[in-house]
């Protein structure tokens, strides 16, 4: 059974801005942005389309602050030198340039009912993440963790008073490593474990590369803490010592097998 066509927006280049040393946001116009009206994720997705000699790439990434009135939304993009394909075109961006965006598509937004909010991440993450720290209630309670780089890869964050917002500087992320190293950034799963865990329901959002979300951080949140899967959204965006198309299939296969 095929799945139905996501829509289809053309994005125009209208400013880009260096956000820290390794991250560019670049704002976009487009005359219709009707496709994004109901769009009410803090996770909110497009799949961006950057044609290539062969063919075409398309990549994942955060859609932040979509105005359809205005036809106006930002995208921030990690950039490793000319690594991959979406960094280094972002890194060349001007005014002008145009990209097609297919969605817009989503799962999360924070519950404001919840009595506290788990949000933590890598810098892949952190588009989301800053999303959903602006969306919370202002009597929001919580933590949010980052991992970042290198000190100077802080970002300013909107954020309530009463969620406490960690930047954890565990090192250079590499996507496509030499070597598969597994659960390499443990120094995140640290931090949330070390957390005091505060009472009531809690509801987290927990994303970044694959091995610690899934096989660190999952199996902490479901099994010791009891997280009802309703209450947790967490997977990998990425996996160390993989290229994009070997992490989807391992993906693929990793659903396959907990659906048995």
């Amino acid at each position: 059974m095929n799945r139905p066509a996501r829509p289809e927006t053309v994005l125009v280049v209208t400013a880009t801005e260096r956000l820290s040393p390794t991250m560019i946001r670049v704002s976009f116009r487009s005359e219709d942005l009707g496709a994004f009206a109901s769009s009410v994720f803090t996770d909110r997705y497009v799949k961006l389309v950057f044609p290539q000699a062969d063919g075409e790439v398309v990549r994942t990434y955060t859609a932040l602050n979509p105005s359809v009135e205005d036809g106006t939304l930002d995208i921030d993009f990690v950039v490793h030198g000319t690594e991959g394909y979406a960094g280094p075109w972002a890194a060349a961006a001007q005014p002008g340039d145009i990209l097609v965006a297919r969605g817009p598509g989503g799962a999360y937004a924070p519950d404001p009912e919840a009595d506290w909010h788990l949000i933590a991440g890598d810098e892949t993450a952190l588009p989301a993440i800053r999303a959903a720290l602006a969306a919370l209630p202002a009597d929001a309670r919580g933590y949010a963790v980052i991992d970042i780089p290198a000190p100077g890869h802080e970002q300013h964050l909107d954020h309530p008073t009463g969620v406490e917002v960690t930047w954890l500087v565990t090192g250079g992320h590499t996507h496509h490593a030499a070597e598969d190293a597994e659960g390499h950034e443990q120094p995140l799963v640290t931090a949330i474990r070390g957390l005091k865990w505060l009472d009531g329901r809690v509801h987290a959002f927990v994303h970044g590369e694959a091995a610690v979300t899934m096989h660190g951080i999952r199996p902490y949140l479901l099994k010791e803490r009891g997280v009802p899967k309703t209450d947790l959204s967490i997977s990998g965006y990425w996996r160390r010592g993989r290229t994009e198309e070997t992490f989807r299939e391992w993906k693929r296969q990793l659903a396959e097998a907990e659906s048995v």
